[in-house]
């Protein structure tokens, strides 16, 4: 039996959805693209030209709903099969887009550079609990004209793992494709075993601008993974309830599949977010609170419903560095996350409000990520009986630790820990240097970076993404590309 949370009643689902409708109704949806709303339009939706407002009616949803793919492979640099999204399958990636990296050293958050994103991407490499990796942090001696596609450049170079990213640009998205086509052997053969997941995001509340609008119809015609990333502001940008920020989410996926689907019926897109409540006394977004995750649970509810693949942001923190109130947050809502079934789990490595990456709290993190994916196995039958024959010869006597039992199901049963976990006695850990939690994570990440080696891509591919990379950086204004 796995355990699962959920929080909504049949009932209280379908209430969700029904007021998702209305809303879809009446105020509408705000689409800033004229493409999009001309599809909705052929469609059979109402348009009103001068406030760029479109009222879906639940029927077209439904239809565009009926479309969707209940879920979609992703595959690594070589082609091989890598991660499921749908169903209960559980993933996780680093958090993305952070503008500062967290200084070891100073303990200082300062301006995040290709480097910092190129050690991230080399210690999310070699820990197998990230199944995809992630544009995780803003380039920022980049210009932002090729900032994203730049960040994705490194991700392709560097590692073979799928990757969840988006693009700021609709002329970057189809230099993006291009990129991943190098790899996948063209554009179609991309379509077919498709190496990377694009965020897209609306506009809290019930908008959806050109750029997005633009951006879900471009990755639907591309047979490129969508995924609608809905960020309600409980009492800010959303309804201060919870339950009205999930039905504001579900109103702004809903009419984003609309487009999407429209644009090309059968297209993969998942249900997605980074939601957060709005913090009354500081006037932040606390990515670490509790109501942040239930929100999260409760939407993927919503989405796993309707049959959709369903991502969110959890395993991050609002600390400043990584202490103790980070190893509280990032855990507790990994482990919400994954007992709610939720297909990628971003976040991981983030601090300070999803504004900052740390490599060492990315290596704490994977250790908080192996808990809750023993956690989501549950207690499973391994033997015949339940304890009977473990007990034959044992005549009284505490001698386990000899059975050919626990040394084959040891393993199984238990996660075993890096050394960043401590469970050595007091004699040992004082005998080891008395380090603390950081500290070991800081000797851990030094040890994966020397240990890393970067794949053996063919050289022909890399060579034709670095003079493309390159030529798109000198249109930019750069003579060269960083040096990493």
């Amino acid at each position: 039996m796995q355990p699962r949370i959920e929080q909504l009643t049949p009932d209280l689902l379908n209430r969700i959805l029904d007021e998702a409708f209305q809303l879809m109704q009446k105020p509408g949806i705000k689409v800033q693209s004229t493409e999009a709303r001309n599809l909705l339009a052929s469609a059979g939706a109402q348009v009103d030209k001068d406030t760029e407002v479109v009222r879906i009616s639940e029927d077209l949803v439904r239809r565009s709903l009926a479309t969707v793919p209940a879920s979609f492979n992703l595959y690594d640099r070589f082609g091989n099969f890598a991660i499921t999204f749908g169903g209960d399958s559980v993933n996780f990636d680093p958090g993305s887009s952070g503008v500062h990296i967290l200084d070891p050293e100073t303990l200082e958050h300062r301006p995040s550079y290709a480097p910092d994103l190129l050690k991230v991407i080399q210690v999310a490499e070699m820990l197998p609990q990230y199944a995809a990796q992630s544009t995780a942090i803003v380039c920022n001696e980049l210009p932002k004209a090729i900032g994203d596609l730049y960040r994705l450049y490194l991700v392709l170079s560097y590692s073979q793992k799928p990757v969840i990213t988006g693009s700021f640009t609709i002329h970057s998205l189809q230099t993006m494709f291009d990129m991943l086509a190098l790899f996948a052997g063209g554009r179609s053969a991309l379509a077919e075993k498709p190496q990377a997941v694009f965020d897209v995001c609306p506009s809290p509340p019930l908008i959806w601008s050109e750029f997005g609008a633009q951006n879900l119809i471009e990755l639907a015609r591309a047979g490129v993974p969508a995924e609608i990333v809905s960020m309600p502001l409980a009492g800010a940008t959303a309804p201060v309830t919870l339950l009205g920020s999930i039905v504001q989410h579900a109103a702004e996926c809903l009419s984003g599949i609309t487009i999407h689907q429209l644009a090309k019926p059968g297209s993969p897109i998942v249900w997605g977010g980074a939601p957060a409540i709005f913090d009354m006394r500081k006037g932040t977004t606390p990515m670490g609170a509790i109501e942040t995750a239930m929100i999260d649970a409760a939407y993927a509810q919503v989405g796993k419903s309707l049959s959709l693949p369903t991502h969110t942001y959890l395993g991050a923190s609002d600390a400043k560095i990584v202490d103790a109130q980070a190893g509280m947050e990032s855990g507790m809502s990994a482990l919400v996350g994954a007992l709610a079934g939720i297909n990628m789990i971003s976040g991981a490595g983030m601090l300070d409000f999803l504004a900052c990456q740390s490599p060492e709290k990315l290596v704490i993190d994977a250790e908080a990520i192996s808990m809750a994916l023993r956690m989501v196995q549950g207690i499973q039958l391994r033997t015949n009986t339940l304890a009977v024959e473990l007990f034959e010869g044992i005549n009284f006597k505490g001698d386990f630790l000899k059975q050919r039992y626990t040394r084959t199901l040891f393993s199984q049963e238990q996660v075993i820990p890096s050394f960043v976990i401590d469970r050595d006695s007091i004699r040992g850990w004082q005998e080891s240097g008395s380090l603390d939690t950081f500290q070991r994570a800081i000797k851990r990440t030094n040890q994966l970076l020397q240990a890393y080696r970067k794949p053996e891509f063919n050289p022909a591919v890399l060579s034709e993404l670095d003079n493309l990379v390159l030529s798109l950086a000198r249109q930019a204004g750069m003579d060269k590309l960083p040096v990493v």
